[in-house]
């Protein structure tokens, strides 16, 4: 099947896939190939792919950017589109994700096969799945305190949450997936993001939200303290689900299919 495959007693249970930056947008469309011609078609290409990936038993974590709209009336049909793709699917919130404004009263709406992590965390069997949003730091070029310093510090008390909540889930006997949508790393170095991602014990970390090619080829990826980081921006993936890295029996390089870039260097924000 794949290189995320879950392993219980050496049998191959199911698939952990991930995608990101989705950026749906039924209601009221946005064509997103404004942003570049890579992005033409992309939601058919997107289930294109994942229908020849993923199957039913497996689950998807899909870290943020999920749609364009702004409330949640018209992001329910782009959530209907990815409930009818197969598989179990995790959300957590992007900067983007205007439709979503708390994860309480927002769950109720969930179709079945879409749950969401919002400073909390979820157990999807053989792995326990915690995420947040992130936000830019003080060290991120443009930083604003006035604007930015209370949004960063509320996104590190959620990250805190989030994890305690996997890590009582998982009481040590599963390994915990973090979602993130902003890069957890500066290019030229760490955040205090990804220093308590690193001291949480969690094998993995998936984010998003980078879409121009320069930021890609810079992106921190592969282990680092103990964790493997993964960017899964659609556009980077060449808009189709990959498997999730980190996990018990699997190797630990990016793949083919993860790392040949476009030259495309059209930027969306």
């Amino acid at each position: 099947m794949g290189l995320a495959t879950i392993w219980s007693s050496g049998i191959m249970a199911y698939m952990i896939w991930a995608i990101s930056d989705l950026h749906l947008s039924a209601a009221r469309p946005k064509p997103m190939d404004i942003f570049g011609d890579r992005w033409r078609d992309h939601p058919q290409r997107i289930a294109a792919a994942w229908r020849a990936r993923v199957h039913a038993d497996d689950v998807v974590l899909i870290a943020g950017d999920v749609s364009w709209a702004m409330k949640l009336e018209d992001a329910l049909p782009d959530l209907e589109w990815i409930a009818a793709l197969p598989g179990r699917k995790v959300l957590s919130k992007g900067n983007h994700d205007y439709w979503w404004q708390r994860a309480g009263p927002l769950r109720p709406h969930l179709p079945p096969s879409i749950s969401i992590v919002e400073a909390s965390a979820v157990d999807v069997g053989e792995a326990v799945v915690c995420g947040t949003r992130g936000w830019v730091t003080p060290d991120t070029p443009g930083f604003q305190e006035a604007t930015d310093l209370r949004i960063y510090n509320r996104e590190l008390g959620r990250l805190d949450r989030a994890i305690a909540a996997a890590q009582k889930l998982s009481d040590g006997a599963k390994p915990i997936i973090v979602m993130f949508h902003y890069p957890p790393f500066l290019d030229h170095g760490p955040t205090e993001f990804s220093r308590r991602i690193g001291a949480s014990g969690a094998a993995a970390c998936i984010y998003g939200h980078l879409h121009r090619v320069h930021d890609w080829h810079i992106a921190k990826q592969g282990v680092i303290d103990g964790v493997f980081y993964q960017l899964t921006a659609c556009d980077y993936l060449q808009f189709g689900p990959v498997a999730v890295r980190g996990l018990a029996q699997q190797p630990s390089s990016i793949t083919d299919s993860e790392g040949s870039l476009p030259t495309d260097s059209t930027e969306k924000r």
